[in-house]
């Protein structure tokens, strides 16, 4: 599994939660936060996302139009609507209509009309990969003219699912709009010009880190350390430790760490193995020696926070 895929795999605590929106001018949405990430696919006209007075004072309204996708990294409130200035109610439940594959929401006049779908996937807030940390409040993609043609292929498909259901819709449908985060992400970073690329923008094209992280996460059980890691890179010691830091953020072994803790919370949460096992697979010679590095991460022993996941 490629680094992108398995850092939203960690976060991941559930399947995505999605609606259609149509709305009619004048009409105007207002969203409170969601735990984990916002999306929106503007599959029809055109509208704007406008922040809630007050919580976000350095961001602007956006106008968007057919294609148009965006990702709210941190699930802030906000508002949709057809224009800035437009009231902006909360959806009641009568504007509601169950479906398949998705259910709708209908509000608004009978002005020009605009399709989107508006969801959130469910990521773990609390414990961020670095990568999903360095996105800003707020990706704004554009999929008009050519641009990012694999993203623009799933917002066609999508639309194409919801506007005319067929069988298996019900079953392609979520799979799109699951693989839907991948791509944007994977579009956001071929945005970032290569010239002033920072950070894991950076780090994931970088000819000595790249390989280091691939290394650390396709084998985190391994007894890695900054001179083996070094190695891999072509590297001294010291220039390596600096590099990774640099575009990482964090050394080598915190990252490790890291990385190792949020695989075994991994399978804390989405398995039944013996703790001896979630050891043995994150590096760790004993239960002991586990649960003590688990504890400090989390705050909680590993057989605590796998009940605590189960009932939640």
């Amino acid at each position: 599994m490629d680094i992108l895929t398995e850092a939203l795999a960690s976060m991941r605590t559930g399947h995505p939660a999605s609606v259609r929106t149509n709305g009619r001018a004048p009409w105007g949405l207002r969203l409170p936060p969601v735990a984990g990430a916002g999306f929106h696919v503007v599959l029809y006209g055109t509208c704007w996302l406008v922040p809630l007075d007050g919580e976000s004072p350095h961001l602007k309204a956006i106008p968007l139009s057919t294609g148009d996708v965006v990702f709210l990294r941190d699930g802030r409130g906000h508002i949709l609507a057809d224009h800035p200035e437009t009231p902006a109610e909360v959806a009641r439940a009568e504007q509601y209509r169950p479906g398949s594959p998705i259910g709708s929401v209908t509000l608004g006049g009978d002005g020009p009309e605009t399709r989107l779908l508006c969801g959130n996937y469910h990521l773990d807030q609390g414990r961020p990969h670095p990568l999903v940390r360095q996105l800003p409040e707020v990706v704004h993609l554009a999929t008009r003219h050519g641009r990012h043609p694999e993203l623009s292929a799933t917002v066609h498909l999508l639309g194409s699912e919801l506007e005319n259901p067929r069988i298996g819709s019900d079953g392609i449908v979520p799979t799109l709009i699951d693989s839907l985060l991948l791509y944007i992400l994977r579009a956001w970073l071929d945005e970032q010009p290569s010239a002033a690329a920072r950070g894991w923008a950076a780090a994931l094209g970088d000819a000595a880190v790249a390989p280091a992280l691939a290394a650390m996460h396709d084998d985190p059980a391994a007894q890695w350390t900054v001179e083996s890691l070094a190695e891999r890179a072509g590297l001294s010691r010291a220039a390596f430790a600096r590099r990774f830091a640099a575009l990482v953020g964090e050394p080598p072994m915190a990252y490790l760490t890291r990385w190792r803790m949020t695989t075994a919370a991994k399978l804390l949460r989405e398995s039944d193995v013996p703790l001896t096992t979630v050891a043995a697979r994150t590096g760790y010679g004993s239960e002991f020696a586990f649960a003590k590095a688990f504890k400090r991460e989390y705050g909680l022993a590993p057989g605590g926070y796998r009940r605590q996941a189960k009932a939640a």
